[in-house]
This record gives C-alpha cells, structure tokens and sequence, in this order.
C-alpha cells in the first residue's frame, strides 16, 4: 500500500504503550529510536547495510547484523558480520559468519545465537520434497543452521535442518527449492529450549537443544509463509501470518495468537478493509506491556499499533527510503522488525536516566 504522508500518521496518547520505538530501515545505514510523537530521540549509525534483525540489550547496546559480500548464494536477510554497537555508535563486539542470515540473539550467559545456510550434501537435498522444481541455486539446496557462539566467537553448540527427518517436512508449495527451510526466527526460551520459525514449511516448533529434537511443533498453510513467532507469558504464541499461500483474494497479512497446547486461537488482528495490510515478505509483530500490540508491516515501512479490541491507537510510516528493497530498483523504507521500550526500561534506563 502506498501512503501520500510520511512519519506519524495518528496517535491516541491516552492509549497507547509509552515508550521510545526503534526504527531501523532494512538495508539501511542507520536505525533510530523515535518517541510517540514521531520525534527521532537518538541514531545509530551502523558500519555498514542493515541485514535484517536490530534490537537493543539490556545494557542499552545495539545488537544487530550488517551485509558482507561474501557468502552463499542465498541472500534473503543475509547480514554477515554481527555487531554490538554502543550508544554513539562505536563497535564494541563483531563476530563474522558470511552465511549468517536473518535472527541473531544474545543469550543470558553472554553468548550469541543466530541463523545461518550452508549447502546440503547431495544426499540429504535428495530428500528434500515440494517447492518448485529446477528453483535450486547452482544446483544446490540450502539447509539452515542454529549457532552458538562464545563472546571470542568460538562455537559452543550447533544444529542444522538436515538433522530433521527430512521427508516429513515437505516445503509448501509456490516456494522456491534452494532452501530447507529458510528459518527466520530464532527465540531462545528456558530449560535449554529454542523457538524455530521456518517460512518454507509454514511451521513452528520447539528445539529442546540436549536432546536435538523437535518437543512441540504446529504446521498450517494457511500462515502464508510465517514471521516472527513469541511466546507470550500465558503460553501462547503470538506471530505475523504473512497470507502468501494465494488461496484466498484479495491478499492480506494477519496477526494471530493461539493456545499452544490446544491449537485453539485465541485472538487476531486483520484490517477493516483486508487489502490495506500486506507484507509478503517479512512482518514482525510485539505484544506491549499495555495488552496492546506493535505490528510491522514491512515492504511498506508502516508500524502501527492496535489495542485487544483492534482499534488503531499509532500509525507510523517510515520516512527514511535509504536503500532500494531487494526487488525493486526505486528507494525503500522497509522495516524488518521494531521495538518500543518503555522509558524506565533497562535498555534505556541507564541512557535516558
């Protein structure tokens, strides 16, 4: 969708979440944080193109991954080279890994997790069923893996897709072949346990990280591609439903939360008028301290926020095009994924305090 005013568009204080909401531009040279009012607080000035996830620490860093040249054909949210940067923007930790793409998190023993695609040995990619045929990159498949690195980047443990049982995850239809299975989430959870989200399955799971195995998993064609899957203090879990399958017109992008236990959903946002909110690719979604939920509606740059009860309550388009998008040859101002911070929060205590 496109939009005739830039920045913020609406705003209802009285109901929104407070808080300061980064804003980094996907393959863009800067991410800032913005308060309510669409003022910009603070910029980052990253040491190079924006890769896809930005978020901060709780000691007010920025954690985020940049693009390399280098690398595996493969290039949807490639970033490469991880870093940590200080409130004025001074690298204080890098790690590189050029297939590193997507997620990236620092754990709570210091280390760091993050996604990354090497190619199947042609024993495994032999197993690989569904996409589209003849899709494959030079002839290869692509597997993700899940690393774990020590601050001094030494690798602490790994997995990999090929690990799975791989005839029982057949990539859905309509997606390309050079991936298995193109993960774009990330999310560590207690008891050694990792949240997984794989576009090209349309499935969720669970990784118990001891036992290398699948212990919860949901699979529905009817996500459309999924992003961004949390689990919310209630058990549910939260995720921004892309609606790629193109079973039904006209498209349109929904946020949806369910019971993980039953399956049962237990709420979702989908626009008045389904067409005026669309990603087809990427999408991140938060739940606010509030009850309210922040949504990232990528391709367009839109963030908004929306309370239980679907109202609009903030409605912001970001006005930095920096970089041309990936498919197109004209300036973007795509958004891969945002986040609000509450002032008094420990990402921003110490800075703003």
């Amino acid at each position: 969708m496109l939009y005739s005013k830039l920045g913020l568009l609406s705003c209802e204080h009285e109901k929104v979440s407070p808080g300061l909401t980064l804003v980094p531009t996907f393959r863009g040279s800067t991410a800032k944080l913005i308060d309510i009012e669409g003022h910009k607080v603070h910029q980052w000035n990253l040491p190079g193109r924006l890769g896809s996830l930005a978020y901060l620490l709780p000691n007010g860093n920025l954690l985020c991954s940049t693009v390399t040249d280098e690398g595996p054909p493969v290039r949807q949210a490639k970033g490469g080279r991880l870093c940590e940067l200080n409130w004025n923007s001074k690298v204080v930790w890098e790690y590189t890994d050029h297939s590193q793409h997507h997620d990236l998190r620092r754990l709570s023993n210091g280390n760091t997790m993050y996604l990354g695609w090497r190619a199947m040995t042609d024993t495994n990619a032999a197993r690989v069923r569904g996409g589209i045929a003849g899709m494959e990159k030079d002839g290869k498949i692509y597997e993700d893996y899940v690393r774990e690195i020590s601050p001094n980047g030494e690798t602490v443990w790994e997995w990999a897709t090929s690990e799975l049982d791989i005839e029982r995850y057949p990539l859905t239809d309509g997606v390309t072949r050079f991936e298995f299975a193109h993960a774009n989430t990330c999310v560590p959870l207690p008891n050694e346990e990792i949240l997984l989200n794989f576009r090209n399955l349309d499935l969720m799971a669970i990784l118990d990280k001891v036992k290398r195995k699948f212990i919860w998993e949901k699979r529905d064609i009817m996500w459309g591609r999924p992003h961004d899957p949390h689990l919310l203090e209630n058990g549910d879990i939260l995720f921004f439903a892309n609606g790629t399958q193109d079973i039904i017109a006209p498209a349109r992008s929904n946020i949806i939360q369910f019971n993980k236990g039953t399956g049962e959903e237990t709420w979702r946002y989908e626009a008045p008028m389904a067409w005026t909110f669309y990603t087809h690719v990427m999408g991140g979604v938060e739940r606010l301290p509030n009850g309210n939920t922040l949504i990232v509606e990528s391709v367009n740059g839109r963030i908004f926020e929306v309370t239980p009860d679907c109202e609009l309550v903030w409605d912001y388009i970001n006005p930095d095009f920096d970089t041309p998008f990936p498919t197109s040859k004209e300036p973007g101002n795509a958004v891969f994924c945002s986040f609000r911070y509450a002032v008094d929060s420990p990402e921003l205590s110490k800075l703003l305090g």
